[in-house]
């Protein structure tokens, strides 16, 4: 099955608990699989186990996690009251007032306010919990991101496919013109040395010999047979069900190697013709198989 690596997904969770966690996650093509998660500081203990999810549904591209939340839960900090530093406070302004000979003007709200005697202590989410809630959601991302993965690669599939035939056809006219080539190039050496030599004798054995070493450097039959192997195992490949892109890119090369070795050897303008045409398709290939998992 063909996977595009372009793909975008998101899910969020029910209202009526104590967090609102939203989960959004976009792709794009890449060598490997590259995850860049983002969450918030108190879930920064779960991002190995998020990357775990995610490793086993998908296996490649640059893969962007955005992890947000909303709270309507109390918090996770609670005040905390020093009474004894809050004694020690009172005693002290009040030994102050009476050294000094200053008016008493010490007041419940002043010695609160005085540092440490009311803390914040933050208490410790319960990561489990926080795990268990939002493992749901990433699978429903993920379910939404395999859906666009699986329409984006089909679309790509139909078209490289269209392309593979229009490959074929000019694989197969320049297979009809190579059969002719030495035919022609028999004939101008033999126009050309009638020329030449004003109508004497021509050795036909030298012309023969000629001809069949040019037929040879010519000669482009093991490259075309080549060249039919690999669109018939591109064909192939692409309907494997699991992760082609490597296996297709690294067929286009093979197919782009078979095509200049062709282009190599063509002494005839149809057939160069030809191998640009094809040059061109495998070229367009080539960048949409970057794009399939």
């Amino acid at each position: 099955m063909v996977k595009s690596m372009t793909s975008f997904g998101r899910a969020q969770g029910e209202e009526g608990k104590g967090y609102l966690f939203s989960i959004e996650m976009k792709s794009v093509n890449n060598r490997y699989l590259d995850i860049n998660i983002r969450l918030p500081k108190f879930m920064i203990a779960l991002e190995e186990e998020i990357r775990k999810i995610v490793n086993k549904r998908l296996s490649r591209g640059k893969v962007d996690i955005f992890i947000n939340y909303k709270s309507y839960g109390k918090g996770n900090a609670i005040p905390k009251l020093n009474v004894d530093l809050a004694k020690e406070y009172y005693n002290c302004l009040k030994k102050l007032s009476d050294t000094l000979e200053i008016e008493d003007d010490i007041t419940l709200s002043k010695i609160a306010k005085l540092p440490e005697v009311i803390t914040l202590e933050v208490q410790e989410e319960n990561i489990e919990e926080i795990l268990g809630e939002i493992t749901p959601l990433l699978n429903i991302a993920l379910n939404n991101m395999n859906d666009m993965r699986i329409n984006e690669g089909e679309k790509l599939k139909e078209d490289i496919i269209l392309k593979l035939s229009s490959i074929e056809d000019s694989v197969k006219k320049i297979e009809t013109l190579a059969e002719e080539v030495p035919k022609q190039y028999k004939r101008k050496i033999e126009e050309r040395i009638k020329e030449l030599t004003s109508g004497m004798t021509i050795d036909e054995e030298r012309v023969a010999m000629e001809v069949a070493i040019f037929a040879d450097k010519a000669a482009v039959d093991e490259e075309i047979t080549r060249l039919y192997s690999h669109l018939n195992q591109m064909r192939k490949t692409l309907n494997l069900d699991e992760p082609i892109g490597r296996k297709l890119d690294f067929i286009v090369q093979e197919m782009n190697r078979e095509t200049n070795t062709i282009g190599s050897k063509c002494n005839d303008m149809d057939m160069t013709n030809l191998v640009i045409n094809i040059k061109n398709l495998i070229e367009k290939i080539r960048e949409q198989v970057q794009n399939i998992e």
